[in-house]
């Protein structure tokens, strides 16, 4: 009897050993297809910044600024995706995010380009595709604090240890700076006035 109880004891420990063994797998390899979308999503947006300079460029000839930045940020998108790095991806990313706000602005000051329907287009694909990185880059940072979690918990941490599952950085992002508060003026409820 005291046999079959150890069988029991072994086979549910076997078990969870597997169970947990996969879990730690799994998540690595949903980690790594994250980020292989957030260099597809980046991959998309640099095809689409040189149509949308071509479009808009005989609209915007006094906004050559932006078109220098969105320059910029489509040599850093095609560069971090060669690379293949998450960090840079991700400060790819946030800097052709930058360059948005200025052409909203451009397009929305210059009526004619406003009513252009090939610049909406594509301005909607890429606040999509901006959209969709920013949604591929909060899975990443869900995904490696779900493993790194784990990896530390007692009793997976034992797995963890045995199978030499490294910690996984996610996304790096500064511990310092503007982002990490919260303005007095920016915690004041926003009033909204739709007539005058």
């Amino acid at each position: 009897m005291q046999f079959i109880i150890l069988i029991i004891i072994l086979g549910a420990l076997m078990i969870w050993v597997i169970v947990t063994y996969n879990f730690y797998v799994s998540s690595k390899a949903r980690i790594k297809a994250s980020i292989q979308e957030i260099g597809n999503q980046l991959k998309r947006q640099a095809e689409l910044i040189p149509n949308l300079v071509e479009s808009t460029k005989g609209y915007l000839t006094h906004e050559k600024e932006i078109f220098a930045k969105l320059s910029e940020a489509r040599k850093a998108i095609v560069s971090a995706i060669k690379s293949g790095a998450v960090q840079e991806m991700s400060d790819a990313g946030a800097k052709l995010a930058a360059v948005l706000p200025s052409i909203k602005v451009a397009v929305e000051d210059n009526p004619e380009i406003k009513g252009s329907e090939i610049v909406s287009k594509l301005m909607d694909e890429l606040r999509d595709t901006s959209d969709k990185v920013m949604y591929s880059r909060r899975l990443v940072i869900d995904l490696t604090a779900d493993y790194n979690v784990r990896r530390v918990s007692f009793p997976s941490n034992i797995v963890a240890k045995i199978f030499r599952f490294e910690e996984l950085p996610g996304i790096i992002t500064a511990q310092e700076g503007e982002h990490l508060t919260v303005s007095e003026e920016e915690s004041k409820p926003q009033k909204i006035k739709l007539y005058k």
